[in-house]
């Protein structure tokens, strides 16, 4: 009997708990559905909590150096105290809100290269370990996001790497913990001046703020920098714009503006890439953009779910 409780409080015995989704896939600013099915051990337990949220793999960068972190970014409680008797099964429906900074992990129906999302089901028993469940979640582009990119397709640029940096864009109103952004190799009528553009969407419930970061070639005679442009667009103009002609224009202005503003005594060149220490930097329109560190929501899980993630298919390598 000793060995048994003994074995109770290591999870051997106790309760089970299995996550289910109505549907993996959705987008910023819907929801994601689903029941917690529990299945009781070999003796009555007392559920404390039980909670989901959202997991994502962040780039940290340290010093010199950048390291990859799990953090679960939002989360909300499923159910409060319970009794479970032995062997039985109870299923708690959910409704989980996304929120609209969530970011894109699927793009053409592709998990694009560098993102991985997942949702964590904790069950919290009284005088044993917390029980876990990891299940697959895919964020597909809101059709602004979507024109957005298929204008960079239409342009010519080649998808290279997405991620997420923690940290925040200054000049931006950001409520996670994090931005991501999603690298292009240049489109050809653009090589002789940029060598790859990053872009960032910070989404709101009224539309999206585009930040684009293009790595300018260096010349004979000078080194390479970075510039950045920020754009505000609402959600309404998804359907009505030439964004091929809109996001042309962007990256124009945005490798253009820099050589004023610096002689303006604006921005400074910087190293590119991931290990850089300070991300996005220079001004736009009088506006500063950088990332300022600091956790405000959110935590890191360090290596604690990174056996979970393996089930993600080599985005952890």
């Amino acid at each position: 009997m000793v060995f048994k409780k003994m074995l109770s409080a290591f999870g051997v015995g106790g309760p089970s708990v299995d996550t289910v989704l109505t549907n993996p896939n959705t987008r910023p600013g819907l929801t994601l559905d689903g029941h917690v099915n529990l299945v009781g051990g070999d003796a009555p337990a007392s559920i404390e909590q039980i909670t989901v949220g959202l997991v994502t793999r962040v780039e940290i960068e340290g010093g010199d150096s950048e390291y990859a972190g799990i953090m679960e970014f939002h989360r909300m409680a499923v159910s409060g105290r319970l009794e479970l008797a032995p062997k039985q099964q109870l299923a708690i429906p959910f409704q989980l809100p996304v929120p609209w900074e969530t970011p894109v992990t699927d793009v053409y129906g592709q998990r694009l290269h560098g993102m991985t999302m997942g949702l964590r089901t904790e069950l919290a028993v009284a005088r044993a370990v917390d029980k876990t469940d990891l299940d697959h979640v895919a964020v597909h582009p809101l059709p602004i996001h979507e024109r957005i990119l298929d204008a960079f397709q239409a342009l010519g640029f080649r998808f290279k790497h997405a991620d997420l940096e923690r940290g925040h864009i200054r000049g931006v109103q950001q409520t996670l913990p994090f931005y991501q952004e999603i690298e292009f190799f240049a489109a050809p009528q653009y090589a002789r001046t940029v060598t790859e553009v990053e872009l960032s969407f910070v989404t709101s419930q009224r539309g999206v703020e585009v930040i684009l970061e293009c790595d300018k070639r260096g010349g004979f005679l000078s080194a390479g920098h970075d510039a950045v442009g920020r754009y505000a667009v609402p959600h309404a103009d998804a359907d009505r714009t030439d964004w091929v002609q809109v996001v042309d224009g962007w990256l124009r202005e945005t490798t253009s503006r820099y050589g004023n503003l610096r002689a303006h005594g604006f921005g400074t060149p910087h190293g590119h890439g991931h290990g850089r220490g300070h991300g996005m930097g220079g001004v736009v329109a009088g506006t500063a953009l950088g990332v300022a560190g600091g956790l405000v929501a959110g935590e890191l899980i360090g290596d604690a779910f990174e056996g979970d993630f393996g089930d993600f298919g080599g985005d952890f390598e």
